[in-house]
């Protein structure tokens, strides 16, 4: 058995990530921590996952999508969102239809059921988002909005 090895000096390139200063782990951090205090209210009272929820949010806006094209649109997994969507359409807030007789592709869209689910939570979601935007001033919000814009680039995200 070998000795342990020394952590390398701070400044190397191997060196210990030091998470609670990198970047994709904050990000991941503060997007869970708000996510969840959202999530806890409409988990509560309408029995829905942040995967669902999310789901729905994107089929809101964006009318008869395909699961793939859910998926890209809100960069989730495949199988979480296939899962989510299940469960929607089991719970009647979604529905799956096939896009012009090919058995192949589906095309989804939110059900009454599912719009009123929508009708309750986006306003929870907004609210939510207000609180925590509020720490910031005007100028600050801009800029949180203008740096996440940049970031963005070219990564694949879509409006």
């Amino acid at each position: 058995m070998s000795p342990p090895r020394r952590p390398a000096p701070a400044d190397a390139e191997h060196a210990p990530l030091e998470l609670e200063r990198f970047l994709p782990y904050r990000l991941s951090i503060l997007s869970n921590t708000i996510s969840q205090a959202i999530a806890d209210d409409y988990q509560r009272h309408y029995d829905l996952s942040v995967t669902e929820w999310r789901v729905m949010a994107v089929l809101a806006r964006f009318h008869g999508l395909s699961a793939r094209e859910v998926s890209e649109r809100t960069a989730m997994d495949k199988v979480a969102v296939s899962r989510a969507l299940a469960r929607l359409v089991a719970a009647g807030r979604v529905h799956r239809a096939t896009h012009h007789g090919d058995k192949r592709r589906s095309v989804l869209s939110l059900t009454e059921a599912g719009w009123a689910v929508h009708d309750a939570v986006a306003p929870m979601a907004r609210s939510h988002e207000r609180a925590v935007l509020k720490k910031l001033d005007a100028e600050e919000r801009a800029w949180l909005v203008r740096i996440l814009d940049k970031l963005e680039q070219g990564l694949g995200n879509r409006e």
